[in-house]
């Protein structure tokens, strides 16, 4: 709990300023959401969400990642996606239709996360004009805008574009999530990204002594 005293401010600040990018929320109106927040610290390998459980909570990486996979009839594992700092995490399908997840939820670090409850959450959300133009440019930009790019990227791009892509997007994730998580994201095998990542390492410029 020492931890979340002297770090807790500098992550609610984080907080505001990435809800604070998707539309401008006065102090009012955020103070409103901050009553909501609990912080909550899980290790690595921890299940937040297991398939077949309805979600009951909304999550913001403070510090750490969370990854959102399924597991085939054959037992082969997807992931969905991969979860970040200043990324917000959670099953919204199941908890706006209150239906088990399709998907599990786990950290693949120790992580410290803001957790919100959705109900309440939710109820916050559309009693307030600004949270709920926040709530809006919130799902345009992520279930909207990037998952039309991410589909489009599948098919036309080939897989070293969407790594380099990823690495772009989020420096050092290839330090930090198990590659196997990483291929399963961008849809291809363990050995095809380490064929790409030899590749790029063979043809990147070599560096002056």
């Amino acid at each position: 709990m020492s931890i979340i005293r002297m770090t807790g401010e500098k992550y609610i600040t984080e907080f505001k300023e990435t809800v604070r990018g998707y539309y401008p929320v006065s102090d009012k109106a955020f103070h409103q959401l901050k009553d909501l927040i609990k912080f909550k610290t899980i290790k690595k390998d921890e299940i937040l969400l297991d398939i077949g459980q309805i979600s009951k909570q909304l999550y913001f990486i403070c510090k750490g990642a969370v990854i959102a996979y399924f597991v085939d009839e054959q037992g082969n594992t997807y992931n969905k996606n991969i979860f970040l700092e200043k990324q917000f995490a959670g099953s919204k399908v199941s908890a706006l239709l209150k239906i088990p997840s399709k998907f599990t939820l786990q950290a693949i670090e120790d992580s410290l996360l803001i957790s919100l409850d959705y109900r309440r959450y939710k109820e916050l959300i559309y009693s307030n004009e600004e949270l709920i133009n926040f709530y809006i440019a919130y799902l345009e930009k992520n279930w909207v805008i990037d998952k039309e790019q991410r589909e489009i990227s599948i098919v036309m791009e080939d897989a070293t574009e969407r790594y380099e892509k990823l690495l772009a997007a989020n420096p050092g994730i290839d330090q930090r999530i198990p590659l196997q998580h990483i291929a399963s994201h961008l849809g291809i095998t363990p050995t095809q990204l380490s064929r790409i990542r030899k590749s790029l390492k063979k043809n990147s410029p070599t560096q002056p002594m």
